[in-house]
């Protein structure tokens, strides 16, 4: 919709004076012109989206959501744990009750595991599935979040915007006063004029320059207020379009059944309750049995720090090993026995064997034994765990309950906004045709005000109230125009998506 603000008051300007109005009118234009740096609504909405640091906070839930989501998924996966671990034993025999274990060697030793567990159960789907739905109620979060920045980022355009045409309209106002002013003083050096009316011009001027002034810097404020809901830094010399777009027709029944299909709110409360279900069946899943699947293997090696005492007992062990075969088969013979005496000479410790033990000192720390591995499963129905299992089930059927009333809550809310928003933007599509007629009304008393006034026929007092007249029912021309588009953006607010 376009918003004639400019065109109205320069009309007025230039019945008025057109040789004294035409360098004020070329001032007010000024920044429109001087730079091309134009910032439409369109591209306030796109840099909002990007930049805006509180929908950025929103987006980011986004990530925790999929962890959960993941997470969840995982509960059907085994989970598998390793360890890698190494010791040292001094080389003391530990004793029991009078009798001595261990080595008396310095010892190394290293060991590894792996298992791996998978835990089944109806709680875990369940679970999963209400992960889901907190994950589709995320999303629906950060829709409701860009909505609300859409909405907040195109009310301060429109604020930015009317203080724009505020400015401009006090703008012409001072054309006009300084026009009066001229006139006043034209008319005492006639004799037609008093000083009195000059005085009042003046004062009258000067008031109105004031309100330039004011005027000037709220339109500058506002615009930096702009910024500062897209989230960036203001841009030194930045213009506002005025052309809107203009806004559609709609039907109640219409808006209201897009509302309750589209409200991202509306719509992260129904996923909310469909994870409160999902919980409820999950608590009273603790009622049925959950299976358990184990499965580990383990090995281990070690190393002896003085490799010659191992070589020493191994030789004295083979020397002791000798003489008993010997003593032996030395009885055997004596008893006319069949023996194997000469077998007995061979046993010995050979440097084959004392390589041998060095060698598997060398193999440390990655040479290992593995013991036996184990798969084991489990069946577990629980009977009784001191109510806990009640508390749960009540628990969730609490939070279920209020997430129910919290959508029900929501759909009334929902159309009470959209019902109210709709009977604004009606009320105020028809305030701006009444403030239109009054603004034309206004215009026609100023210019006959300004008339009467050159000839004489009212004084300076009756010209500034008609000028008053007219300024009041521009101003609310001006607020009624961009009353329309806020309460349009109050009708998208409430049904929670763009209509245009």
């Amino acid at each position: 919709m376009r918003l004639p603000v400019r065109f109205h008051v320069l009309a007025l300007a230039i019945g008025c004076s057109a040789g004294v109005m035409t360098p004020a009118v070329a001032h007010a234009q000024a920044p429109a012109t001087a730079q091309g740096n134009v910032l439409t609504l369109a591209d306030a909405l796109t840099l909002a989206r990007r930049s805006n640091p509180t929908l950025a906070n929103s987006v980011n839930a986004r990530r925790n959501a999929a962890a959960n989501v993941r997470a969840a998924n995982g509960a059907f996966l085994p989970s598998v744990n390793t360890s890698f671990g190494g010791g040292y034993r001094e080389g003391r025999q530990t004793f029991f009750q009078g009798q001595g274990f261990g080595s008396t060697n310095d010892q190394l030793s290293t060991d590894a595991s792996a298992s791996a567990n998978l835990n089944l159960s109806l709680g875990a789907l369940n679970d999963r599935r209400a992960v889901k739905a907190e994950q589709e109620a995320t999303e629906s979060d950060i829709a409701a979040a860009e909505v609300a920045v859409r909405n907040n980022v195109i009310n301060q355009y429109l604020t930015a915007l009317q203080a724009q045409a505020n400015a401009v309209l006090q703008d012409t106002l001072l054309v006009t006063t300084t026009a009066q002013l001229q006139l006043a003083r034209a008319r005492l050096q006639v004799g037609s004029g008093t000083q009195l009316d000059v005085q009042r011009a003046e004062v009258a001027d000067g008031q109105q320059r004031v309100a330039q002034l004011r005027a000037r810097n709220t339109a500058q404020v506002e615009v930096v207020r702009l910024f500062q809901q897209i989230g960036i830094d203001p841009v030194p010399g930045t213009t506002l379009d005025p052309n809107l777009p203009a806004t559609p027709s709609l039907e109640l029944p219409s808006v209201l059944d897009m509302a309750k299909r589209a409200n991202p709110t509306l719509g992260a409360l129904k996923m909310r309750e469909e994870s409160a279900r999902r919980q409820l069946t999950s608590a009273k899943s603790g009622y049925y049995p959950s299976l358990g699947l184990q499965a580990g293997v383990s090995a281990f090696t070690n190393r002896f720090l003085n490799t010659n005492t191992l070589i020493t007992t191994a030789r004295n062990s083979a020397a002791s090993q000798r003489a008993g075969c010997i003593r032996s088969e030395e009885v055997r013979a004596r008893l006319q026995l069949a023996n194997n005496l000469a077998a007995c000479e061979n046993i010995a410790f050979t440097p084959a064997q004392e390589q041998s033990i060095r060698d598997a000192q060398g193999q440390y720390p990655f040479d290992f034994t593995r013991n036996p591995y184990s798969v084991s499963a489990s069946l577990s129905l629980p009977l009784f765990n001191g109510f806990r299992r009640e508390q749960q089930i009540e628990q969730a059927q609490v939070q279920r309950r209020n997430a129910e009333n919290n959508t029900r809550g929501q759909e009334l809310r929902v159309t009470a906004d959209v019902t109210a928003a709709y009977l604004q933007l009606n009320t105020a599509q028809q305030t701006v045709a009444l403030q239109e007629q009054n603004v034309r009304t206004a215009r026609t008393a100023l210019s006959l005000a300004q008339e009467r006034y050159r000839v004489g026929a009212i004084n300076l007092v009756e010209l500034v109230q008609a000028r008053g007249d007219f300024e009041r029912a521009e101003t609310d021309r001006i607020t009624a125009v961009y009353d329309v588009q806020r309460a349009f953006a109050a009708l998208e607010n409430a049904v929670g998506r763009p209509l245009r």
